[in-house]
């Protein structure tokens, strides 16, 4: 547990240096953690559904550096399917995930549970450590979220149903308070 914090501190830290030096603000889980992030059906249909790729409007690449995205923003409408594909350019683990800042919020507690466990560290996905051989174990398998190891690729689509206030965000532990979290603009 000391060496799991350590890193953490030490992905904080530098997290946090390389906000303050270009000026930003801010700077797989256990148990049930399947099937939307489990916050609630009303809650998770909400911010939308995984998309029907033969309904895709356009497709949006996100780029995911060591504490912010490109872009910063997403300018969606509301019923609109996106294909988004994510790009991990940075150097640590880092996640993109659809949901309100409040599923964020709960998301984190769930993301630093696959650190404290050795799941999830700095710079890799340890998938060996994922299944306890009882049937439970950790994953992160969410038609909202990609979790990329540096260097990784990932896609999804997703159809965005109401006018929810939604966030895009990284909640690797530290990378949320760090800012990489940006808005989703929803119109009619």
């Amino acid at each position: 547990m000391k060496i799991i914090r350590k890193r953490m501190g030490v992905l904080a830290l530098t997290v946090s240096a390389f906000a303050l030096t270009l000026g930003v603000s801010q700077v797989q889980a256990a148990g049930s953690h399947g099937g939307g992030h489990g916050h609630g059906d009303k809650q998770e249909a909400d911010i939308g559904t995984a998309g029907d790729p033969s309904k895709v409007s356009r497709t949006i690449t996100i780029e995911m550096y060591d504490n912010y995205f490109e872009p910063k923003t997403l300018d969606l409408k509301e019923g609109e399917t996106v294909r988004f594909v994510v790009v991990n350019k940075g150097e640590f683990v880092h996640e993109f995930n659809i949901a309100t800042a409040e599923m964020h919020a709960a998301h984190q507690k769930e993301m630093m549970q696959m650190m404290e466990t050795g799941v999830l560290e700095m710079d890799r996905i340890r998938h060996d450590k994922m299944n306890h051989g009882d049937g439970h174990g950790m994953k992160h398998d969410h038609a909202n979220s990609a979790l990329l190891e540096p260097g990784q690729t990932g896609e999804i689509v997703w159809r965005f149903n109401t006018h929810t206030k939604l966030e895009f965000a990284c909640n690797v532990p530290g990378h949320y308070q760090a800012g990489m979290a940006g808005p989703i603009k929803l119109s009619h």
